[in-house]
C-alpha cells in the first residue's frame, strides 16, 4: 500500500488527508500551526507540526520514504517551492501540488512536481457550468477540451442499448458509469438498456457532450 503525506493541512489539504485516510489509506499530515495539527490529529494515521521549508525537520519524519507528497501550500508560493524541491531531491515518487495560477504551476513543474492541481478555480468552473447549464448535474474540466459531466439520459437514448448508441463512433464520448437510484453501475454492459431519469457519468470533448445535454433541458430538475 502506498505511503502519503500531505504538507499543508489548510483547507485543501485537511480535505485531501481526511477523505484519503477514510478511503483505507495510510496518511501523515504536517503543519507548521498547532491549531491546524491539532484539529486533524484524530482523523489521519499520523500528524506533526513541521516547518515545511525546514530540510532537517522534512528528513526527521522521513519524507523520502513516503510514495506520494500532496503539497497543499496555495498562497505561500515559497513554502510550496521548497517543499517541492526538498520532496523532489529526497526522492518521493510522486508530487502533486496545489497552486493558485499558471505562473507558479510553471515553476512547481520545472522544479519537479509530477501533477499540479488548481483547486479553487476548478471549483469554480464547475459551480458557473451548474449555474448556467439547466441540463448539467455535474461537470469536471479534464483539460481546456475534455470534460467528465453528469446528466440525465436525454429522452432520444431512453430504451436503447450502448451498442445501438454506439456513441464512441459517433460523439467519441464513452459513459463511465450508470446511476440508478442509490445502484451505480460503474461497468456497463454493451446491451444494457438505458432507462428515463437514469443519470449518466459522460467523458469526452466538451463540445461533443455540450450537443447531447442540450436535449435534456426539459427533463432536468435540480434538487
Amino acid at each position: 500500500m502506498k505511503q502519503y503525506i500531505v504538507i499543508g493541512c489548510g483547507r485543501f489539504g485537511s480535505s485531501v488527508a481526511t477523505t484519503m485516510h477514510l478511503l483505507g489509506h495510510q496518511v501523515m499530515a504536517i503543519d507548521k500551526s498547532e491549531e491546524i495539527v491539532q484539529n486533524i490529529v484524530d482523523k489521519v494515521t499520523h500528524a506533526a507540526i513541521v516547518d515545511v521549508t525546514d530540510e532537517l525537520a522534512l528528513r526527521s519524519i522521513g519524507l523520502g520514504n513516503f510514495d506520494v507528497a500532496i503539497i497543499a501550500i496555495g498562497s505561500d508560493i515559497r513554502a510550496s517551492i521548497m517543499a517541492t524541491l526538498i520532496a523532489k531531491e529526497m526522492g518521493v515518487s510522486q508530487i502533486v501540488c496545489k497552486a493558485k495560477d499558471e505562473l507558479q504551476a510553471k515553476v512547481l513543474y520545472k522544479i519537479g512536481a509530477d501533477r499540479v492541481v488548481f483547486p479553487e478555480r476548478d471549483m469554480g468552473v464547475r459551480v458557473a457550468h451548474n449555474l448556467v447549464s439547466d441540463n448539467i448535474l455535474d461537470h469536471i474540466e479534464l483539460d481546456p477540451e475534455y470534460s467528465i459531466v453528469e446528466t440525465v439520459t436525454p429522452k432520444s437514448w431512453v430504451g436503447k442499448t450502448l451498442i445501438e448508441l454506439d456513441l464512441r463512433a459517433k460523439y467519441e464520448i464513452s459513459i463511465l458509469a450508470i446511476k440508478n437510484g442509490k445502484s451505480i453501475n460503474v461497468t456497463p454492459h454493451p446491451t444494457e438498456q438505458l432507462k428515463e431519469g437514469s443519470i449518466l457519468v459522460l467523458i469526452g470533448q466538451s463540445s461533443n457532450i455540450s450537443s447531447i445535454t442540450s436535449e435534456n433541458k426539459d427533463i432536468i430538475r435540480r434538487k
